[in-house]
């Protein structure tokens, strides 16, 4: 047991050692550092997820949602042949990373936000529905998150019915 500690210690020292690598690379930047504190202002969003939303998505400029959908890969692939035209679901063009992150936020975005007005669209449209709808229902809320979030760190203005992350002192 005591080198499962030791090896415990080792990995959470690690860990933070990583931690104050990337705050200190974040303050580096400080558009970067002011969108990262942001995000983790709201519930639901942590440390490390506002790091990498900051750093690799909301530090970009994008002239409105859809260049920010498809930054993401997370807008419609469509597919046209002749009279039929389809959807194929989401076009996975962009940058795989935040997308990965963003469906990680949106997972704990319903839970940490269930007052939201994206989550209750969320919970309204997968009421009754099975678990492949609830993914890609979910996916749906990542994309109008990052729209959110998006506008929320460039504009400032807190998005309507979300609850601020507690402060510990």
């Amino acid at each position: 047991m005591e080198r499962e500690y030791a090896r415990l210690e080792l990995i959470q020292d690690q860990i933070h050692e990583a931690e104050k690598e990337r705050d200190v690379a974040d303050a580096q930047e400080p558009i970067v550092e002011q969108k990262r504190q942001m995000l983790v202002g709201l519930q639901g969003v942590g440390a490390a997820s506002a790091a990498i939303l900051a750093r690799e998505v909301f530090a970009r400029a994008f002239a409105n949602r859809r260049q920010l959908g498809s930054y993401l890969g997370l807008t419609p692939s469509a597919y046209d042949s002749g009279s039929m035209t389809r959807c194929q679901g989401i076009s996975k063009a962009g940058n795989s990373w935040a997308r990965r992150v963003l469906i990680e936020v949106a997972w704990l975005w319903r839970k940490y936000q269930p007052a939201c007005p994206l989550s209750r669209w969320c919970a309204a449209k997968t009421r009754d529905q099975s678990p492949r709808i609830r993914r890609i229902m979910l996916v749906a809320l990542a994309r109008k998150l990052a729209i959110t979030l998006w506008r929320y760190v460039e504009t400032g203005v807190v998005p309507e019915g979300v609850t601020m992350a507690s402060r510990a002192s």
